[in-house]
């Protein structure tokens, strides 16, 4: 999994600073409201062709992520 969310980004200059995938403008919230609008993968990577496969099961992996209950708590809470 480490591998996959290695795609994800974070530069305060593209963006605003919300996660992209490779440094592309392409927010990981973006492609999420893709997907749960019922888009498959192969839908989505005929429309974006820079996108790949992995870009996608990452994005899917970091909000898999976030949605574990220890990774929103802060430290020492």
């Amino acid at each position: 999994m480490e591998k996959l969310l290695s795609r994800i980004t974070i530069d305060p200059t593209l963006c605003h600073g919300k996660p992209c995938v490779r440094g592309l403008r392409y927010p990981v919230e973006t492609l999420l409201e893709l997907l749960s609008s019922g888009m498959t993968i192969e839908e989505i990577l005929a429309d974006y062709a820079d996108l790949e496969r992995e870009d996608l099961l990452a994005v899917l992996a970091f909000a898999a992520r976030l949605a574990k209950p220890h990774s929103l708590q802060q430290s020492g809470s």
